[in-house]
């Protein structure tokens, strides 16, 4: 009983993790170009992000990728909240067969789970899109005065908190799940047998 109310206590906490998981910037991007003429310096910057998983589910959206907005959708937002809604019913519903089932669907979408962390790494793949800066050199001959052009430019990526919210939730919700799936017996009750005098 003790473990049935640890895991619930631990799957509050991982969606309260959830919320500001999926709300709070998960990564910022920064692309700036600079070019140098002569000594004179001309920086423009090309992208600047800070992207919460919803706002990236509807970037996607709006650049009409539809099937990953969706998938990103089902997997991280739809996912987790009935299957936090499924254990609060089997939470409620102490010792019942009604209890077993529930958490033995569970089980079942808990495959599907993984997407969170496929999501979680498909962010940390985009942060590998550091690229330090590079520069080329060209020589430009303008009427009859030689100018020198530098053209750099630099990506800069980074984590942000919505990344270390989600990804603690991830960690809490398997956690808390296991727990509160191991506090049921799933194992069917022995019929008694009367004994033959």
């Amino acid at each position: 009983m003790i473990r049935k109310h640890l895991g619930f206590v631990i799957n509050l906490i991982a969606i309260a993790l959830f919320i500001p998981g999926i709300l709070l910037p998960m990564f910022s991007l920064n692309m700036a170009m600079t070019a140098n003429v002569s000594g004179a310096k001309l920086t423009n910057t090309l992208i600047d992000k800070n992207l919460s998983l919803l706002q990236t589910i509807q970037e996607l959206w709006q650049d009409e990728r539809l099937l990953v907005a969706g998938l990103i959708f089902a997997f991280s937002i739809c996912i987790p909240i009935i299957k936090f809604t499924l254990l609060s019913f089997a939470y409620a519903k102490k010792h019942s067969t009604l209890e077993v089932k529930i958490y033995n669907f569970i089980s079942q979408i808990g495959k599907w789970s993984m997407a969170d962390v496929f999501v979680v790494a498909i962010f940390l793949a985009v942060l590998s899109t550091n690229h330090a800066e590079t520069a080329t050199q060209q020589q430009l001959a303008l009427f009859g005065f030689k100018l020198d052009l530098i053209v750099s430019s630099e990506t800069l990526s980074a984590l942000g908190a919505g990344f270390y919210y989600f990804t603690a939730y991830c960690l809490l919700s398997l956690l808390g799940t296991t727990i509160s799936q191991s506090s049921v017996s799933y194992k069917p009750k022995k019929l008694e047998q009367d004994t033959p005098t």
